[in-house]
């Protein structure tokens, strides 16, 4: 029988961490919280904090890892904690919407930007029209950028590792020549002062212009709920946990991928928005054209041949990422059919150790997904399915110190209980504010539980009923 092959390093790995968080968010998201807000200062507070929330999950995560090196991450983790319920509502959800949806989400992105040097695969490029479905050029587009990743993947892990260390090398360079060259451009006026002139001074607007004041509550619920766009351009960074079973001494490099991948990024999310402040007045930031502020920035750097630029690098950017989650989430179904909580074929692995057949049904279902509604709807239905189910998961920390307190722990949380504790707390009242204030996504990705816990119980029921008969033929 095949077997997964340890051919990751700590490099591999937190290039893979790094891959899968960047993404086209950091080019795109902080038009529209900045819009939410009003003042750059909250833009950056939302940027800062989901990026300390990102690094204190990260770290929690590490002692999970290091426990339970192997394929299947988040739902091994899971089933361990609190048993095999909340472990398949987990990769139910994650092959329903998260990671099938993230992927959706960001080849919409890669098409959007393709279109720049061929508009036949505009968003507005209306292909076919059945009335109840429309099909553009941009999804046809991304559904190709989808089959394509998955047919590389299925040549095995080393094709996908070069893949993956060349993109996210490629666009961690670029994005901080973006970065250095922008300062030294911005630092050079008075802009960035500008835009601070108004200090904390928060206020909500739409395309015609401020709305109202922004003051206690409303401030900070309307922080969360920009926090949105910072959150989902940082996620992605437990994939390498999913493929743990390819990844050298993985007691001691995920944990320290973790680490280095969501610091690195991170900081490079906090410049970046810098230099946009740097560079470009705040209405030009809210208001940047489909919301492109990293083309918007780059324009008063290279003037109009920055459009083309940027959409390269944001091709780039996505492409990789892309490829990050179709490499990854594919291991995770394989646990779960190993454990009988998912179609039986994905638990099986190719002459080339992969998980073939469970890369083109989370193919299938991305593809599918990529026709279900816009970015923005992928992004908010992804963004608190997750963050709900990272909370559950760093509570498992806490379960498996009082119930295995001898077991080893190569690598123990750093900060614990305390800093556990504190992203759970922080991520806990964030989905609660996006309950209040984004109930139509967040309410749907409940449902999706919901359902999820249905699907089970009719299984495991089903399944019972099946073996009756064979026990009793066998007595």
């Amino acid at each position: 029988m095949s077997q997964f092959h340890r051919s990751l390093g700590l490099w591999d790995a937190t290039m893979l961490v790094a891959g899968s968080m960047i993404g086209s968010g950091i080019f795109i998201v902080s038009a529209g919280m900045l819009r939410d807000l009003g003042s750059p200062a909250w833009m950056l507070t939302a940027w800062v904090v989901a990026g300390v929330l990102t690094v204190l999950a990260a770290l929690s995560y590490g002692e999970l890892a290091a426990m339970m090196p192997k394929a299947g991450g988040q739902f091994v983790y899971l089933q361990r904690a609190y048993g095999k319920l909340t472990a398949f509502l987990y990769g139910w959800t994650a092959f329903t919407v998260i990671t099938s949806g993230i992927i959706a989400a960001v080849a919409v992105a890669f098409a959007k930007f393709s279109a720049v040097f061929f508009p036949v695969l505009s968003p507005t490029n209306i292909l076919i029209d059945l009335g109840f479905l429309k099909v553009s050029g941009a999804q046809v587009h991304a559904v190709s950028a989808i089959i394509l990743l998955t047919l590389f993947n299925t040549r095995g892990v080393e094709s996908s590792k070069t893949f993956t260390t060349v993109f996210t090398t490629a666009k961690i360079i670029a994005v901080l020549a973006l970065i250095v060259v922008g300062l030294a451009v911005g630092l050079g006026t008075d802009v960035l002062t500008t835009n601070f002139a108004q200090g904390w001074e928060a206020f909500t607007t739409s395309k015609e212009g401020a709305i109202g004041p922004l003051t206690g509550l409303a401030l900070l619920s309307a922080l969360g709920a920009a926090m949105v766009g910072s959150l989902f351009s940082s996620d992605g960074w437990n994939s390498v946990t999913f493929i743990a079973g390819e990844i050298k001494a993985p007691q001691r490099n995920i944990p320290r991928s973790l680490a280095l991948g969501t610091f690195m990024v991170t900081a490079l999310y906090v410049l970046a928005n810098i230099t946009y402040l740097a560079l470009l007045p705040n209405q030009a930031i809210m208001h940047a054209e489909a919301d492109r502020v990293g083309t918007a920035a780059a324009e008063v750097i290279m003037g109009p041949t920055a459009v083309s630029v940027m959409a390269i690098l944001i091709m780039v950017s996505t492409f990789g990422c892309i490829n990050g989650y179709v490499l990854t989430g594919p291991r995770m179904y394989y646990a779960m059919a190993r454990e009988g909580l998912f179609f039986k074929k994905a638990g099986e692995l190719s002459g080339k150790g992969v998980p073939q057949w469970a890369l083109w049904v989370q193919c299938i279902w991305s593809c599918a997904l990529c026709f279900s509604g816009t970015y923005g709807d992928l992004l908010d239905y992804a963004t608190f399915a997750s963050l709900l189910f990272y909370v559950v998961t760093i509570g498992g920390i806490f379960i498996l110190r009082r119930r295995e307190p001898t077991v080893e722990r190569p690598y123990k949380a750093f900060g614990y209980p305390f800093v556990p504790a504190l992203y759970i707390a922080c991520a806990l009242g964030f989905c609660l504010n996006l309950l209040y204030a984004k109930p139509a996504f967040t309410v749907g990705s409940l449902v999706i539980v919901g359902v999820g816990a249905v699907v089970y119980f009719v299984t495991m029921r089903t399944r019972t009923a099946e073996e009756a008969p064979r026990s009793e033929g066998s007595r």
